[in-house]
């Protein structure tokens, strides 16, 4: 199995990722010093488990219930007694996987707390915005966060967008769950976070909300007043 772990500098909590499994999945360790979480564990827990480097961890959350963003969530549970966080929407989907046009049906996985848009996820001292952003799935989520919620004051804001925003295009609309329509409206959402925000995409490279204003645009998604 090729992996690689990368540090990112300049945000406004810490932040690693390792690009995991057949699809280069970003299975992000987000921490603030006195708490840290995973996003999207896609294989290989007990590897995950090892890159935590003993840290305990607080939470798992899954941005939606596609098998290369959750096939890990269940046995990373089981290894670390860490709460699985979904979106209401993507529960039950998450905890009983159907057969999909996604290639694979996901591993299922208990989901300990579902939240829904504008809760706060709160994670050692960090307080991080829930975006309901369907269009992917129908229960896609983002988390969104401020410096003056995370442990680095200067820092830039961050956005955690799984499948729905990468840099340059949006994710997939042609799933069984998916939605143009629904992709379109949570566009409009994220254009309105502030251009320094940086995009923790669920695959490839990061961006920003600014670099993707011409996104946006080119597809009618400036923000609505």
């Amino acid at each position: 199995m090729e992996m690689r772990e990368v540090k990112v500098e300049g945000l406004c909590v810490d932040v690693r990722f390792l690009v995991m499994g057949s699809l280069g999945n970003n299975v992000y360790i987000i921490s603030d010093g006195t708490g840290t979480f995973v996003v999207d564990p896609s294989d290989h827990a007990e590897l995950i488990v090892e890159r935590l480097g003993g840290a305990k961890l607080d939470a798992i959350v899954l941005t939606h219930g596609h098998w290369d963003h959750t096939g890990a969530a269940a046995e990373l549970r089981r290894l670390t007694g860490a709460p699985v966080i979904a979106s209401r929407e993507e529960a039950d989907y998450i905890e009983r996987p159907r057969p999909e046009d996604t290639s694979r049906v996901a591993v299922p996985c208990v989901v300990d707390r579902r939240v829904g848009n504008g809760d706060v996820l709160a994670v050692g001292g960090m307080q991080w915005k829930v975006i309901e952003t369907p269009g992917h799935s129908s229960g896609s989520l983002c988390l969104f966060i401020i410096p003056q919620f995370g442990n680095h004051d200067s820092g830039y804001p961050v956005l955690v967008s799984g499948d729905t925003l990468f840099a340059g295009t949006t994710g997939r609309t042609d799933f069984e769950r998916g939605s143009v329509t629904d992709m379109a409206a949570s566009m409009k959402k994220l254009a309105k976070l502030p251009d320094d925000t940086v995009v923790l995409p669920g695959h490839a490279e990061l961006t920003t909300i600014g670099a993707e204003r011409t996104t946006f645009a080119r597809f009618g998604w400036e923000p609505e007043e």
